[in-house]
């Protein structure tokens, strides 16, 4: 059990470098977790960047890595749409599995994957964490102590604009070479749900709870993008609406799109008849004074306090990108080796997965979708300090 776990890594792009290679190289989680193999399809590319981080094995394909008895367990950086296919491989080769976000894409395919995880007694932790914040803890015990008083609309976002095709990483002079981004706008995994919109969304449901029922529109703006001097052909819906009902009357306004967002960055906003929750901040309403809907005139509550961070977020990690991925990672190495389970459940990462199915049924067919899952929120008792 002092032994650290040894993790593979499944594709080696931009995400496998920025979160898993950078951070779980660093000498002060070596007691805990390790690398020791990673595998990508494009010839050369694992090969460079195991030299670069002392990895011991790469490999080119996904069964040679989960056939490496130095593996213990995987986190799953491909592309978004190959998730359910490597999860399902590594499972059935006894593998704990950290999903970078999505798990999936379908919530057929996350009820195979937990079934699976089960039958095998193997642990999944899928990102995105985001109820391990530190804000949002603080925040639930205010929703649970009745401090919004009536919610009554809430409102979240994203838009990707050309974060992907802009990336460093990605760079033709990044550690590995060019890395394509193609994939983000291709289908099934691309677009700005899957890859933005679910940070809030996991955020929402997890302050007020699972979502009921779905109704949309979406629709693809931007047809061609550029990276390299490569032109890309999109496929996937890049400017979505969507208007989720939690029950109670109560609902919420969510959009992916290119370009605009009313939010601060992916936080949720959210309505009550005695105060507002606006990203990390909590505003009280006075009765009878001010503006109603932002709860002005009440003295506005900071609830992301100097010092806080995620768990096992320190030292020179305060300082790198993709902070969230590797505490997500961490989770899953606290559930194997000390037996303590992450609250970054694959039920709760089901539950937001069928939600953005359903938000491109319902614009398919111009139907209202009913959400079939549920999950727990944490109580306030789990989010004390």
């Amino acid at each position: 059990m002092s032994d650290p776990l040894r993790f593979g890594v499944i594709g080696a792009g931009a995400i496998a470098i920025n979160a898993a290679l950078e951070h779980l190289s660093k000498e002060d989680v070596r007691d805990k977790a390790i690398i020791t193999a990673i595998c990508d399809p494009v010839p050369g590319r694992a090969k460079i960047l195991a030299e670069k981080y002392k990895v011991p094995a790469a490999y080119l394909t996904v069964e040679e890595l989960l056939a490496d008895p130095n593996v213990d367990a995987v986190t799953i950086c491909s592309p978004i749409g190959l998730h359910y296919q490597h999860g399902m491989a590594a499972i059935a080769a006894g593998k704990h599995v950290h999903f970078n976000k999505t798990m999936a894409t379908t919530l057929a395919e996350c009820n195979d994957l937990i079934e699976a995880a089960k039958k095998k007694n193997v642990k999944i932790v899928a990102s995105p964490g985001q109820m391990l914040r530190p804000f949002h803890r603080r925040q639930r015990r205010l929703v649970a102590s009745g401090a919004l008083g009536i919610p009554i609309w809430a409102s979240v976002g994203c838009a990707m604009s050309h974060y992907h095709t802009a990336e460093k990483v990605r760079s033709s002079q990044g550690p590995a070479g060019a890395i394509n981004p193609e994939w983000y706008y291709k289908k099934p995994g691309g677009g700005p749900l899957y890859d933005g919109a679910v940070y809030g969304l996991h955020s929402l449901t997890g302050l007020m709870g699972p979502v009921k029922r779905v109704v949309a529109m979406s629709g693809l703006v931007i047809k061609e993008r550029e990276f390299e001097g490569k032109r890309i052909k999109c496929e996937m819906d890049d400017n979505t609406f969507a208007i989720l009902d939690f029950g109670n009357s109560f609902f919420a306004c969510l959009t992916a799109a290119v370009l605009g967002n009313f939010n601060e960055g992916y936080l949720p906003t959210i309505f009550g008849t005695k105060g507002t929750i606006r990203g990390t901040t909590f505003i009280p309403r006075l009765e009878g004074k001010g503006n109603a809907m932002f709860g002005d005139n009440g003295e506005p509550q900071n609830l992301a306090l100097e010092g806080d961070h995620l768990p096992h977020v320190s030292g020179v990690h305060l300082t790198m990108k993709e902070q969230h991925v590797f505490e997500d990672m961490m989770q899953l190495v606290d559930w194997v080796k000390k037996g303590i389970p992450s609250i970054v459940t694959a039920e709760h990462a089901r539950h937001v997965i069928e939600i953005i199915e359903a938000i491109y049924k319902s614009a398919e067919t111009g139907t209202v979708q009913t959400i079939t899952t549920t999950y727990t929120p944490l109580p306030p008792e789990a989010c004390m300090e």
